[in-house]
C-alpha cells in the first residue's frame, strides 16, 4: 500500500502541498490539467526556491484579479459540473464542505449562506482541486499527517486583524494534535488546515514505511533562515508493519489481505447523514462502505452501517463514526481479502477517451468495466444514449486488448 506522510513541521496552505506533490514526481502539467477542469482561466507555473537552507518546490496560480466572492453552493455547482474522477471530485467536496461548516459556526449562518473571501478566489479553489488530484496521480492509498505547528501573532485577513491561529483554523483543527514553535507567523492557513482536517486518516509520528521519496513544498512565507516548508514522505507500507492496537499481526498469505471492517447498527438517525458519512469515509481512505436494512430491538427498523478499511485506519474510521452518526458505540473486527490485480487502460471512441478498469489474474484478464464518470460525460456531451459509450468503450477495449486476455 502507497503511504504519504505530511512532516508539518512548518505548517501546512494549499500551496505549499501542491509543490511538496510537484516535488515528489507529480508532473506540473497534470495538476493545471485536472485544475483547468473547472472550467477556470488559471495557469500553473512552479519554481524552485530556497528556505533556509533547503530547497523547495513552489507553485504559483496565474489568474486574473478577481473582484467577487462565490458562495458555497457557487463552488459545489463548479465542482460537480467539473469532468474530475470520482475519487477526486468527491474528495474536493469534502473539503469544501468541511471548510464552509467551519465559516458557518464562526459566523453563525446557515451553510448554504456561507460567503468565502480569502478562500473562494480562484487560486483557492485550484489548490484544493489540485491536491486532491495530485494525491490520486502519486497513487497515494492512505495520507497520513504530522501534528501541526500553527505558529503565533496576527494576521491580517478580510474580516481585519485576527490571532494566529485564524478562528477558521482553529474550528477546522478541532480534534488534531497542534502545538507552536514560537514563531510568530500564520503558518496553517484555512485551506491547509480543511485540507488535512479531511484527508488525512490519521496525526501522529512518521509510520513504518519503505520511503521511495522525499519532497519539500513552498509557499510565498519566506522567515529567512527558518526553513518554512511542508515535507513530503511518499513510500510503501512494510508486508509485516507493527498492527494497532487489537489488531493481530498476520502477513498476507496465499495473497490474501488483512483488512477491518468497522460496524455499528443504527435506527435512529436521519438518512440523509448516510450519504454524508460515506463521502467522509471514502474521502478518509475507506475501501468500501455500505448500508444493509437491519431489524432491531422492539422490532424498529434499522441500518448496519459498514466501513471496510485498512488496519492503520480503524481508529480514524471509529471517530468518524461517533462524529457523523448517531451510535453510542461501534465494533470492528478482522476480515481476510482476496483481490484480484487492478489497472487502467485507457481507450479511444468516437466520442472520446473512457478508462476501462481491468482485472487479472495470474496475468490474465478475469473482468474488466468501462469507468461509469467518463462514460457519463461523453454521454452528456455528446448528448447521446449512455449505454451506447457503454457499448462502444467495450467493442474498442475488445478490439485492442481482446487478442491479449
Amino acid at each position: 500500500m502507497k503511504l504519504a506522510y505530511l512532516d508539518c513541521f512548518s505548517g501546512v496552505s494549499g500551496d505549499m502541498l501542491l509543490g511538496a506533490l510537484v516535488a515528489n514526481g507529480v508532473a506540473l502539467a497534470a495538476l493545471e490539467a485536472e485544475v483547468c477542469k473547472m472550467g477556470l482561466d488559471v495557469r500553473l507555473r512552479g519554481e524552485r526556491v530556497k528556505r533556509g537552507v533547503l530547497m523547495a518546490d513552489r507553485v504559483i496560480v496565474e489568474a486574473p484579479p478577481q473582484h467577487h466572492h462565490r458562495a458555497y453552493p457557487d463552488i459545489v455547482r463548479l465542482i460537480e459540473a467539473a469532468p474530475l474522477s470520482a475519487q477526486v471530485r468527491q474528495r474536493a467536496l469534502a473539503v469544501f464542505e468541511r471548510l464552509g461548516r467551519a465559516e458557518a459556526a464562526i459566523h453563525g449562518c446557515p451553510l448554504e449562506k456561507v460567503h468565502f473571501h480569502e478562500v473562494g478566489a480562484v487560486d483557492s479553489i485550484a489548490d484544493i482541486v489540485g491536491a486532491c488530484a495530485g494525491i490520486e496521480l502519486l497513487g497515494v492509498e492512505s495520507l497520513q499527517c504530522s501534528p501541526l505547528n500553527l505558529g503565533g501573532g496576527t494576521v491580517q485577513c478580510d474580516h481585519g486583524v485576527l490571532p494566529v491561529p485564524a478562528p477558521a483554523t482553529a474550528e477546522l483543527l478541532k480534534g488534531i494534535p497542534v502545538y507552536s514553535s514560537g514563531i510568530q507567523a500564520e503558518l496553517v492557513t484555512p485551506t491547509g488546515a480543511a485540507l488535512v482536517a479531511t484527508l488525512a486518516t490519521t496525526f501522529g509520528p512518521l509510520p513504518a514505511m519503505e520511503i521511495e521519496s522525499v519532497g519539500y513544498g513552498a509557499g510565498s512565507n519566506d522567515l529567512g533562515e527558518f526553513p518554512n516548508v511542508l515535507r513530503l514522505f511518499v513510500g510503501e507500507a512494510p508486508i509485516r508493519a507493527v498492527p494497532p492496537s487489537g489488531i493481530s499481526e498476520r502477513a498476507p498469505q496465499d495473497g490474501l489481505e488483512p483488512l477491518v471492517m468497522v460496524e455499528a447498527n443504527l435506527d435512529d438517525m436521519n438518512p440523509q447523514l448516510c450519504g454524508f458519512f460515506s463521502e467522509r469515509a471514502f474521502a478518509a481512505g475507506a475501501l468500501d462502505v455500505f448500508f444493509a436494512p437491519v431489524q432491531m430491538k422492539k422490532n424498529r427498523p434499522g441500518v448496519l452501517l459498514s466501513v471496510l478499511c485498512r488496519p492503520e485506519q480503524r481508529d480514524a474510521m471509529m471517530d468518524l463514526f461517533f462524529q457523523e452518526t448517531t451510535t453510542l458505540g461501534v465494533r470492528s473486527h478482522e476480515v481476510l481479502r482476496r483481490a484480484l490485480e487492478r489497472e487502467w487502460v485507457p481507450v479511444s471512441t468516437a466520442y472520446g477517451e473512457v478508462r476501462i478498469k481491468v482485472s487479472r489474474r495470474n496475468g490474465r484478464i478475469v473482468n474488466f468495466s468501462p469507468e461509469y464518470d467518463d462514460c457519463q460525460r461523453l454521454a452528456t456531451a455528446s448528448a447521446v444514449p449512455l449505454k451506447t459509450i457503454l457499448q462502444e468503450a467495450t467493442f474498442a477495449f475488445w478490439k485492442e486488448f481482446g487478442s491479449r486476455s
